[in-house]
């Protein structure tokens, strides 16, 4: 795996602690430059702060992507599409994973550690970091999701 985007930053509630932990490493191990944001054991958290977290890292530039775990990934999702800038993609699949980053140009993975094992999930992870969007006629439509962000109306 060749990193393209090397900053990722990374964040789980305590459903998804083990699992992050576990691609934490393997993102280290593959050249990544791995924020780190929690949280730090299977202790109940909210999955928004986390997600509010990572997607303000976007947001703000210190990370190219972000990567979030939470039971089912889509929570964690829902909210860090919450945050301007953020296009966050629950994928439970390779396929899925690969058509967020070729269609959607999703710059934020979310997993569901409840849904997926690490062997999939790492599988998930290294072909979403590996897969380029194609632009094109999906550019048009990541522009309107742009424009419904902005609350520019047509």
């Amino acid at each position: 795996m060749m990193p393209t985007d090397k900053r990722i930053a990374v964040g789980a509630d305590h459903a998804g602690y083990r699992l992050k932990s576990f691609l934490v490493e393997h993102l280290k191990k593959n050249g990544y430059d791995v924020d780190d944001v929690g949280t730090t054991s299977e202790d109940s958290v909210d999955y928004p702060d986390f997600a509010r977290m990572v997607g303000q890292k976007i947001a703000d530039g210190q990370s190219d992507r972000g990567l979030l775990v939470c039971g089912s990934g889509l929570g964690i999702a829902m909210a860090a599409n919450k945050v301007s800038g953020v296009r966050a993609a629950p994928a439970s699949t390779v396929e899925l994973a690969q058509l967020s980053r070729q269609h959607n140009d999703a710059n934020v993975l979310t997993i569901g550690a409840r849904i997926v094992d690490e062997s999939l999930a790492t599988d998930i992870l290294d072909v979403w970091l590996n897969t380029a969007f194609e632009g094109g006629r999906h550019q048009r439509r990541v522009d309107k999701i742009t424009d419904i962000e902005r609350g520019k109306r047509e």
